[in-house]
């Protein structure tokens, strides 16, 4: 059962990207995650970051797709790239964390 994020609520920030720019995770099932980002990045893209809070931990994600919103951020899917059993966790009780908001 996917775990998600009311649009509604604002994001926290989770994830500081290598290239530039921020994003939260809005939801994640097993290794597919569903992020509000402040950059694009096109479909087959790798885009590299970490978790922005403590311990630090590496993020690779595989872009599926990358849209624009009108907000002016940019939702994007795809999958997690490397991820162990204890990263996804981490990722699923952040998004928990902030429906609960």
């Amino acid at each position: 059962m996917p775990i998600e994020h009311p649009e509604q609520v604002e994001h926290t920030e989770h994830v500081m990207w290598g290239k530039g720019g921020v994003a939260s995770f809005v939801a994640v099932t097993d290794d597919a995650v569903t992020l509000r980002s402040s950059v694009s990045s096109p479909p087959g893209s790798r885009l590299d970051g970490a978790l922005v809070n403590h311990p630090a931990a590496e993020i690779r994600i595989k872009v599926h797709s990358s849209k624009r919103e009108e907000d002016g951020s940019f939702t994007i899917r795809g999958r997690l790239i490397d991820a162990t059993r204890e990263l996804r966790e981490r990722i699923a009780s952040l998004v928990a964390e902030d429906s609960r908001r």
